[in-house]
């Protein structure tokens, strides 16, 4: 290691135990923190955000990392100094005072979205989102952009991605599901829905989330698993990688997918190089790729006919005499029932990219100053009528039923359709890579697929970009063809399409 390298290992040292300590209050206002701590935590995070800021654009970090570029490093180094050095002349293009009032707003802003959703009154939330959408104007103007504005603020997510191109993608699969969606919405039958649901003790839904946890793969003594209005997962610092929940005990499905869908992102933080740990191969390569993992575990595994011989000895354990007499096919049906909801989060594998892509429109069309945040009720309300045939009861049903606006999250939604569409791929080649893949999963056993997951994505970090990623474990240009052959061959079985 070269003097000029090891200088710059410890500047990011230090900028990765900053981003900590933000990751740790944040974690700590969506879990733990009472109601009259908002005020400081916003002014905290803002300072924290606005040293971090100082830090990734130093001049004379700036100075080292071009020094550093192309000085005949190994393959690792130069990985590193090439993704930091595009780190860094994204981050010096956005002035100072733009991050701390996006930090302070949005902290704010959070507060503010649970209140409107808890009292169902969108005007509570909507002064703060009007005030975000015209800072996250700012930062894309800062950005600079080919196209608009969204490409700008989807980079962050998904390095390299176009909205133009990720809206043909999208079009594609929305005209392939037509089929499917209608076909459901005919179909009479009861499919068992009501097996997971009603009387299920919030005590057994923990005690089962944890036991599936650590059958999967997630290290216990490096995470933990809590609770929070929107489940979600973050990474404090090595070793320390935090899962949330949701309990309903009218429902078990919200808690068991929310589990094992945040397992999924879990799982990948902890199997991100250790020796890399505050540096760009320690890091995911993008959130569609991060999302493939939560989704592949969620869906491709979680919702299979071999995952219910497994789940349905847990479920008599957890929850004695209630699953008795239940056959593991009985399972399957029920957990797999296309019928078109108001709530993404709720919604089921064929209608789910349908709330993406409604989010990602509305979301380009404020950002170009096509639409007013004042009309987002109304206009969510349409789209939902149109796209999948439902209309929410109420704004805490529709426009106001996710977090991520709140947050600041322009620019995020789409990396969850990516991550359907990446997740078939790989479960495509897992399943031509482990040809026993099924009847480990029946048995309970994860850890080929785990094993699998960790050398083709997971050890990579930031090395390739994240089609090429994909690319390289599978074989195959990322696309549409897997994910829509995948939902024709499982769902048009189920309905007879």
């Amino acid at each position: 290691m070269t003097e000029a390298y090891a200088r710059y290992r410890e500047r990011m040292s230090e900028i990765q135990a900053l981003n900590s300590a933000l990751s740790l209050l944040s974690w700590d206002q969506e879990t733990l923190m009472p109601p009259r701590g908002l005020a400081s935590r916003s002014t905290t995070r803002a300072a924290l955000a606005g040293l971090v800021h100082d830090r990734a654009t130093d001049p004379a970090l700036g100075a080292l990392l071009e020094g550093l570029a192309g000085t005949g490093q190994d393959a690792a180094a130069a990985a590193n100094v090439r993704e930091s050095l595009r780190d860094y002349r994204r981050a010096v293009r956005v002035p100072r005072d733009l991050v701390t009032e996006l930090a302070e707003t949005t902290t704010l802003a959070q507060q503010a979205w649970a209140e409107a959703r808890t009292r169902n009154e969108w005007p509570l939330f909507a002064p703060l989102l009007g005030r975000i959408v015209g800072l996250k104007r700012r930062e894309a103007e800062a950005l600079g952009y080919r196209d608009e504005p969204y490409d700008a603020l989807l980079d962050e997510y998904e390095p390299g991605a176009r909205a133009a191109d990720l809206a043909r993608i999208f079009a594609e699969v929305r005209t392939a599901l037509v089929p499917l969606v209608e076909a459901a919405r005919r179909d009479p039958a009861d499919r068992g829905e009501d097996l997971l649901r009603g009387g299920l003790p919030v005590a057994g839904q923990d005690a089962l989330g944890r036991h599936i946890l650590k059958d999967l793969g997630f290290d216990l003594e490096g995470g933990r698993l809590d609770l929070s209005a929107h489940p979600f997962s973050t990474q404090i610092a090595p070793g320390d990688v935090r899962l949330t929940t949701h309990y309903d005990a009218d429902d078990l499905q919200k808690s068991l997918y929310s589990t094992i869908h945040e397992a999924g992102h879990g799982m990948y933080e902890q199997g991100l190089p250790a020796d890399q740990v505050g540096l760009p191969l320690g890091e995911a390569v993008s959130l569609g790729v991060h999302e493939s993992q939560s989704r592949l575990w969620e869906n491709q595994i979680g919702r299979s006919r071999a995952f219910m011989s497994y789940l349905l000895p847990l479920l008599r354990r957890h929850f004695p005499g209630r699953f008795d007499g239940v056959a593991p096919e009985q399972l399957d049906r029920a957990v797999n029932v296309v019928r078109p909801s108001a709530i993404r989060i709720e919604a089921d594998e064929v209608t789910y990219t349908l709330h993406i892509v409604l989010r990602m429109e509305l979301e380009r069309a404020l950002l170009r100053g096509e639409i007013d945040v004042a009309d987002l009720p109304s206009l969510w309300n349409e789209r939902m009528r149109a796209d999948l045939g439902v209309v929410p009861a109420d704004d805490a049903e529709g426009v106001l039923q996710d977090i991520h606006w709140s947050f600041g999250l322009f620019g995020y939604f789409p990396t969850y359709a990516l991550g359907n569409l990446y997740a078939a791929e790989l479960h495509l080649a897992a399943k031509r890579d482990l040809p026993g893949l099924d009847d480990e999963v029946a048995r309970g056993d994860f850890l080929p697929l785990l094993t699998w997951l960790r050398e083709r994505i997971h050890r990579h970090g930031r090395e390739l970009a994240p089609r090429e990623l994909v690319h390289a474990a599978t074989g195959r240009e990322p696309g549409a063809g897997p994910y829509l052959d995948y939902l024709r061959a499982k769902f048009g079985a189920l309905y007879a399409v």
